[in-house]
């Protein structure tokens, strides 16, 4: 491997420490309503979008705090010499697509039949670390 490309590697190897992220996938929710509370704690600290997440009292939000915990986990298992405090994390980026859609019949008046969508969703969130502490 060229000097060039080992240094680019290495680059991308320590901005990639810095970030870790946790995937939710087939969450048994419609997607509007996991993005209410998804809207909440977008660009907060992590301590502060736990407080938000705890104290909320949609259904959604249970479980965005345990995927926020996971990927707090993951960001730790990347940096085991770090501590939380110092590297001041954020939620970087969260976002919410549509999954699979389970489609069912419901019977409507003069033999009819409506149909049921009952949705699900994937959610990607993404943690980032200021470490502005560790350079001085």
């Amino acid at each position: 491997m060229g000097s060039r490309k080992k240094t680019m590697a290495e680059a991308i190897k320590a901005e990639k420490k810095q970030v870790a992220f946790a995937k939710l996938n087939n969450c048994p929710t419609s997607p509007r309503k996991m993005r209410l509370v998804a809207d909440l704690v977008r660009g907060e600290k992590v301590e502060r979008a736990l407080n938000i997440l705890r104290f909320s009292q949609k259904e959604a939000s249970r479980r965005l705090e345990k995927l926020l915990l996971s990927a707090v986990a993951n960001w730790q298992a990347k940096n085991e010499d770090a501590s939380i405090e110092d590297a001041d994390l954020f939620v970087k980026e969260i976002r919410v697509d549509g999954g699979s859609m389970l489609k069912r019949l419901r019977p409507a008046p003069q033999g009819r039949a409506h149909r049921i969508r009952k949705r699900s969703n994937h959610v990607t969130l993404v943690l980032g670390a200021n470490n502005n502490t560790q350079s001085n």
